[in-house]
């Protein structure tokens, strides 16, 4: 039985000598299964079917075929399936039927309803967690441990995460540990001196003195990194240092460890800022998140047992329990620690959906929505003047974050022409 492209070629021309029949390919070359094709006997073509063959074999059979055949040889023509046939579950089937495209849900059409959802929750969580967290700090004043805590609670769920695979573990080696260990020593101070200051002064106090970060993050910038700051940029802090001036004046609940220790949470932020910055890598942000939370615990353990670790077992533990009980100690340390977990997470993906300047307006509603909550809830006094600094405060840093988003907007413009 003659193969059918080669069957076809006797009509070209009769001066055309009969070709011989190619040598029988051997069965290991082309598997065959049931229903997926059949060779015969004679030539070892593919006569029906879709058998599926190596394409280098495919490419040496059609150019023999042409330089038998004395035909220059030609580029062979590859059909590529459409998209949605690819994307098909029905792609592979002998049906030939056109592939149903699937219908558009409703967030994937709209996808602010989803950036929406993600700022709704990180407001949310963020809020329950500092008004959780100062409420514990009410019956059980140990910062360092309550850190721990946090990170503990944390490092647990993301090892959860990794077992069920959600996300996938990113692989870790010496040079990406090297990078990561001062960005997760800046992130462990900042967060232990944050709890010893919302442990020592009001919530809404602590967040106007954090107020402040963007300033040193400014001079970071300017005297460590060595790149120039806009004029307008240090004119937008004017604001942010006055007004935290005046409500430090007044705060009724002021005390120097609370402040002190809020000013080096500030700097411990901004050098894991620059930190951060020498240790650009290709990992996902919650892979990221889930090593620095890892390498932080491990660093604020030590400090924790030796400042509280006797006091802890003296009469710390016992004192909290017999004002709210077991059950409850145990749970609210439980839930803080993953509404700090979350409200971080959460954070870094709302802020990789959006641009800079959402992103600062967003970051700046945080810390009034906090403040806000906060005087509520607990109902702090505040002095006229305090409130007014705040506000002063607060605004200084929406105009600094809305000028510096604009000035990296243009920045990526310039690169991208």
């Amino acid at each position: 039985m003659e193969s059918r492209v080669l069957s076809g070629a006797t009509t070209i021309s009769a001066g055309i000598p009969r070709l011989r029949q190619p040598a029988r390919l051997s069965s290991a070359c082309f598997p065959i299964g049931s229903g997926s094709g059949a060779v015969d006997g004679s030539g070892g073509n593919l006569i029906w079917g879709r058998q599926l063959r190596p394409a280098i074999l495919l490419e040496s059979s059609s150019s023999s075929a042409a330089g038998a055949l004395n035909f220059p040889a030609t580029k062979r023509e590859v059909v590529k399936p459409s998209r949605a046939a690819a994307s098909s579950p029905a792609a592979g089937s002998d049906s030939g039927g056109d592939a149903k495209i699937a219908p558009v849900g409703l967030l994937e059409k709209y996808p602010a309803i989803t950036t929406g959802f993600f700022f709704f929750m990180w407001y949310f969580l963020n809020v329950i967690f500092n008004i959780l967290n100062k409420k514990i700090y009410n019956y059980f004043p140990y910062p360092y441990f309550v850190s721990v805590i946090h990170l503990g609670v944390g490092v647990v769920y993301c090892l959860v995460s990794w077992t069920v695979g959600l996300p996938k573990r990113a692989p870790m080696d010496s040079n990406l540990f090297k990078l990561l260990l001062p960005v997760a020593v800046c992130h462990a101070l900042g967060h232990v001196t944050s709890n010893v200051s919302f442990a020592a002064v009001a919530v809404s106090f602590t967040h106007t003195i954090k107020a402040l970060e963007p300033f040193f993050n400014a001079a970071a910038s300017q005297f460590i990194l060595g790149q120039q700051i806009p004029l307008t940029l240090w004119l937008s802090l004017a604001p942010v240092v006055l007004g935290v001036s005046m409500a430090s004046l007044t705060e009724l609940s002021f005390n120097w460890l609370g402040f002190i220790s809020a000013m080096i949470s500030n700097i411990s932020f901004t050098y894991r800022s620059i930190y951060s910055k020498k240790a650009m890598t290709d990992m996902d942000s919650t892979n990221l998140y889930a090593y620095i939370s890892i390498i932080a615990l491990v660093v604020c353990i030590p400090p924790a047992i030796i400042l509280e670790g006797p006091k802890l077992m003296k009469h710390g533990f016992s004192d909290a329990i017999a004002k709210v009980g077991l059950t409850k100690f145990i749970s609210d340390l439980f839930w803080v620690g993953m509404f700090y977990h979350l409200y971080n997470q959460l954070a870094t993906n709302t802020l990789e959906r959006v641009a800079p300047l959402t992103h600062a307006v967003g970051n700046v509603l945080k810390r009034v929505f906090v403040i806000g909550f906060s005087i509520i809830v607990f109902g702090n006094k505040i002095s006229t003047q305090t409130g007014i600094g705040t506000c002063i405060a607060i605004a200084g840093v929406a105009i600094y974050s809305f000028i510096k988003a604009k000035l990296e907007e243009e920045k990526r413009q310039m690169k991208s022409a």
